[in-house]
């Protein structure tokens, strides 16, 4: 009640809004100061497109990997194998190490390496796959530890049980 009853007074103290100013307008004006941070966007940024044959096709319209800058930004990569474009058979396991190997290809051809992931996100069709994934993962990484996030979603293309994109330094 006592955080109610101080909101409206504060409210009270605020000047009112005519038709004729904006919000922006009764916004206390800030004098600049030295310790704002100062960002420069960079508009000639150019975009380039990894594409490699050692890695499966994209299975869409978007490219296996994007770089801008000194980031690369690699798509999801499921298990399939790149000589038969078909997804490996073993179940998660096989499907895991598939993909990750994929990804690690397309890092390389993009000019990262594995020590350079930044994030990774992991699909999973089911989340009580995640004990295993983590094990096959953790084995791939070999200790290098980036950012993660990992989903459950309610279906992977071509009813894959695993996929995973990542985001690279090239610095």
């Amino acid at each position: 009640m006592q955080t109610a009853i101080r909101c409206a007074a504060r409210a009270s103290r605020l000047p009112a809004l005519r038709a004729s100013r904006s919000p922006l307008q009764i916004l206390p004006r800030v004098a600049p100061t030295t310790s704002r941070l100062n960002l420069t966007i960079n508009r000639s940024m150019s975009l380039s497109f990894v594409s490699t044959t050692d890695a499966p096709a994209a299975v869409g319209p978007y490219n296996q990997g994007v770089k801008v800058g000194d980031l690369l930004f690699v798509s999801g990569s499921l298990g399939i194998n790149p000589a038969t474009g078909k997804m490996v058979e073993g179940g998660l396991e096989a499907q895991t190490e598939q993909a990750l190997k994929n990804m690690k290809t397309i890092i390389e051809v993009g000019g990262g390496s594995i020590s350079k992931v930044v994030k990774t996100t992991v699909f999973l069709a089911d989340m009580n796959d995640f004990q295993t994934m983590n094990g096959i993962y953790a084995k791939f990484f070999e200790g290098h530890k980036p950012a993660r996030s990992a989903v459950q979603v309610a279906r992977l293309p071509l009813d894959a049980r695993f996929e995973i994109e990542c985001i690279v330094s090239l610095a």
